[in-house]
C-alpha cells in the first residue's frame, strides 16, 4: 500500500518539468504542496509576529498554551505557509497543540542571516505572548530543519531558555554537500540533487560565506545542552545522511535523539500526509515523540 501511494506521489512530483526560475520554483512548490487542501475543522487565523509574517492553527480539542513554531522546507529559497499548511496543521492535530507558522524572508532576495533573524523574532514574539519554552516545539523540514537546529543554537548561545524539544524532518545540515548519500541516493531521489543543493546554497550562503558555520551547517554545531529530537527521513532521499550524521553528533554530545529512517519514503514526505498513510504515521510517530517532551 506505501509503496503505491509513494509512487502517485512521485508521479504528481515529476507530471511537470522543474521550473527555472526563482518564482516558477516557488509557484510550483505551493502547487504540489497545496493539493490536498487543509481540513475544514481546522481554525487558521494570520498573525504579525513583530513583523514576521505568520499563521496561527488549531484543531478542535488542542491545547493553546502548548505551540509547535515551524519552520517551513524549500531550500530558503521556496516553500511558504501555502505549501506546508496540511503538513502543519495535521502535525498540531497529531500533538494536540497550536501551531505557528512563520514566513520567513527567502533567498537570493534575502540571504543569510535574515532567515535567523526572523526565527529568532517568530520565537521571542511567542514568548512575549506568555507561551513558556518549556511548552514550545521547534520544527521543520528540510532547509527548516536546519532553521530549526541554528534557532535552538542562538537561543543557548544568548543563554535563553530552550524549546522543550525538536522536531525534524528530512532535514538540510550540510551545506558543504559532504554526504555519502548525495551519490549513493541520486538515482532514487525525484527532488534532491546536489547540483540543485550547490545552487541554493549559492543563493542562501553565498561566497565568501563559510558553509562549515554551525549557524550555516548545523550538522558542525557543538549540540551539547540541546533538548531532545526527533530525525525522521525517507530511505530514497540524497539526504538521508544529513540525518543519520545529525543523529550520531547528537548522541555523541549526550542529546537525547531519536532516528527514524522510513522504507520508500521521499524527501520530506509528510507535507502529502492527506494521500499518503506513512505521512499520516509520521505525523503520529512526531506526536508520540513530542508529548513525552512537552511540559
Amino acid at each position: 500500500m506505501a509503496e503505491s501511494e509513494i509512487d502517485a506521489i512521485r508521479k504528481l512530483l515529476t507530471s511537470k518539468p522543474r521550473p527555472v526560475g526563482w518564482a516558477e520554483r516557488r509557484a510550483r512548490l505551493d502547487e504540489v504542496g497545496s493539493t490536498w487542501p487543509v481540513a475544514t475543522d481546522i481554525r487558521c487565523e494570520s498573525v504579525d509576529c513583530d513583523g514576521v509574517a505568520g499563521e496561527w492553527s488549531m484543531a478542535p480539542g488542542s491545547d493553546a498554551s502548548k505551540v509547535l513554531l515551524f519552520f517551513h522546507g524549500g531550500g530558503y529559497c521556496s516553500g511558504s505557509i501555502l505549501s506546508h499548511r496540511r503538513m502543519v496543521t495535521e502535525a498540531g492535530r497529531a500533538m494536540g497543540v497550536r501551531t505557528l507558522a512563520i514566513d520567513y524572508r527567502r533567498a537570493p532576495e534575502h540571504p543569510f542571516p535574515a532567515q535567523h533573524e526572523d526565527a529568532l523574532t517568530a520565537w521571542r514574539f511567542l514568548r512575549r505572548q506568555g507561551i513558556a519554552a518549556g511548552h514550545i516545539v521547534v520544527g521543520g523540514d528540510s532547509a527548516g530543519g536546519n532553521l530549526s537546529l541554528s534557532l535552538i543554537n542562538r537561543l543557548r548561545a544568548a543563554r535563553e531558555q530552550l524549546a522543550a524539544c525538536a522536531w525534524l524532518v528530512s532535514p538540510w545540515t550540510d551545506l558543504t554537500m559532504s554526504g555519502a548519500t548525495l551519490a549513493t541516493k541520486d538515482a532514487v531521489d525525484p527532488l534532491i540533487h546536489k547540483a540543485y543543493l550547490e545552487e541554493l546554497a549559492d543563493a542562501y550562503a553565498p561566497v565568501p560565506l563559510d558553509r562549515r558555520d554551525p549557524l550555516i551547517s548545523p550538522l558542525f554545531a557543538d549540540l551539547r545542552g540541546f533538548p531532545p529530537m526527533l530525525i525522521q527521513v525517507g530511505s530514497d532521499e540524497t539526504l538521508m545522511s544529513d540525518a543519520t550524521r545529525l543523529a550520531e553528533a547528537a548522541g555523541i554530545a549526550d542529546v537525547a535523539v531519536r532516528l527514524e529512517i522510513w522504507p520508500h519514503m521521499i524527501h520530506a514526505w509528510p507535507v502529502w500526509n492527506a494521500a499518503l498513510e506513512d505521512g499520516r504515521l509520521a505525523l503520529a510517530g512526531a506526536s508520540e515523540f513530542v508529548r513525552e517532551w512537552l511540559g
